[in-house]
């Protein structure tokens, strides 16, 4: 009965993701309470929905592969329960027979009796051969096309491929690191917000410390809010890349005085909590500002129990409402595509397009000058994002810097202490094949005189 709710759930995520054009990370949560999921139930559940659509490209051309009709001419449920069993056959340990009959009932229940036979006939067709086989099927040969096979092998688009190779200099036996690390479901890190929490506490409470960060702590079961901390908004979950970006910014060296700190597009908060409590502690004030309100309303929840006068600002960051030259710490956490944390959003890789790196590049580029002309002379900019790309990561600041004799880069290594493998500087861009983050870039800027 269990499993059956967890393959219940697991489809409902699907079909909002795919009906709705919902994001799984929300509509998971709220399946896995509708069915009263805990535990081993809530984690098949959350694998079976995450994996399907992780592998949705894969699987949709292994399913067109079984049918006499285009996919778009299949009943939308039909396709996601179809979906769901392919994931279950091609790369979980569910034997088959299970597989197939669970998807097949699926398909039953929302959809009808003649669409069942249709399942349970498509199925048994994926069932026949394992993923390497249907690689070796339908996927272009290495030496014929090696960024389609990496593509179909590790249901990634080609256009994710070509990027990830082009920030990984070439090398093809890391991108192949790099793509199936991006299909390892990733860990629930937390982060102790200064002041208010403590690892040690998070620690007693079940969780394990992270390696490198020193708020970080891990969650290897059950929600995060079972613990107390979290609850009281003491702690949040907050990927260990992400702080660490935080942090370097808040441990290079800035000249007195040092307690203006502006935290740009902010939302929801995880940063901005990071650095207000760091903050707080020499009497300093951040102002976090956030152009959405609903983003802007979980920014000042998540400063709420900080005891610094901290402000949040609902804002649009391209256009300040402050005076040039005021802060000695910028924070701009950029709006990007989010390819760095594709482990978390198994839909983007499908939502995304080349049509939108270029879009957001132009704002990247100006929330950056923005930032630049905020900043005191002295004062330091961390140009942040969570992809990889070149696009929206190194050429950005280039292009920014370009004819400006009045900002430095300053290598950022340093400030991110005994983190291995962070190449030649001066920025820095984790990986979570390196690193087990997120795919987070880091430049450091200084205004200088």
């Amino acid at each position: 009965m269990k499993g059956d709710s967890s393959r219940e759930a697991a489809f409902e995520v699907l079909r909002a993701v795919s009906g709705d054009d919902a994001y799984a990370n929300l509509a998971m949560p709220a399946a896995l309470r509708r069915h009263e999921l805990r535990g081993r139930d809530a984690a098949l559940a959350t694998e079976l929905a995450y994996g399907a659509l992780r592998g949705q490209g894969t699987y949709d051309a292994i399913i067109a592969a079984c049918v006499t009709r285009p996919l778009d001419g299949l009943d939308p449920p039909l396709l996601d329960a179809l979906r769901l069993g392919a994931h279950q056959l091609l790369a979980t340990r569910v034997p088959a027979h299970a597989a197939v009959s669970t998807s097949v009932n699926l398909v039953r229940r929302h959809v009808n009796e003649g669409a069942a036979r249709m399942a349970n006939a498509v199925l048994r067709r994926v069932g026949e051969r394992d993923l390497a086989g249907w690689t070796a099927e339908l996927a272009p040969s290495r030496d014929a096309d090696q960024t389609g096979h990496l593509a179909f092998r590790y249901a990634h688009p080609t256009w994710i491929v070509r990027a990830l190779r082009d920030a990984l200099g070439g090398d093809d036996a890391e991108l192949e690191a790099a793509l199936r690390a991006d299909n390892e479901p990733a860990e629930v890190t937390l982060a102790a917000r200064p002041g208010r929490s403590t690892v040690e506490e998070l620690v007693e409470a079940g969780a394990r410390p992270a390696r490198w960060s020193p708020y970080a702590a891990v969650v290897e079961s059950g929600s995060p809010g079972r613990l107390a901390a979290v609850r009281e908004g003491r702690a949040g979950v907050q990927d260990e890349g992400s702080q660490l970006v935080a942090l370097a910014l808040a441990a290079a060296p800035v000249e007195p005085p040092d307690e203006r700190w502006l935290d740009l597009c902010a939302g929801p908060g995880g940063k901005a909590a990071l650095l207000a409590g760091l903050l707080t502690r020499h009497g300093g004030r951040l102002l976090a500002v956030e152009q959405h309100e609903h983003r802007a309303r979980l920014v000042a929840q998540a400063l709420a129990g900080d005891l610094g006068e901290h402000e949040v600002l609902v804002g649009d960051a391209t256009r300040p409402s402050w005076p040039e030259a005021d802060f000695d710490r910028v924070l701009l956490d950029a709006p990007c595509t989010g390819l760095g944390a594709l482990r978390r959003r198994p839909e983007a890789r499908w939502r995304r397009s080349p049509a939108d790196v270029a879009a957001l590049r132009r704002l990247q580029a100006e929330l950056l000058r923005s930032a630049l002309w905020s900043v005191r002379p002295g004062g330091l900019v961390a140009y942040v994002t969570c992809s990889p790309h070149l696009a929206e990561t190194v050429t950005v600041v280039d292009e920014v810097l370009a004819g400006r004799d009045d900002v430095e880069r300053v290598d950022a290594r340093p400030y991110l202490p005994g983190v291995p493998d962070l190449g030649d500087g001066p920025d820095v861009q984790l990986w979570p094949h390196r690193h087990g983050t997120d795919a987070m870039y880091l430049a450091l800027l200084r205004r200088t005189e």
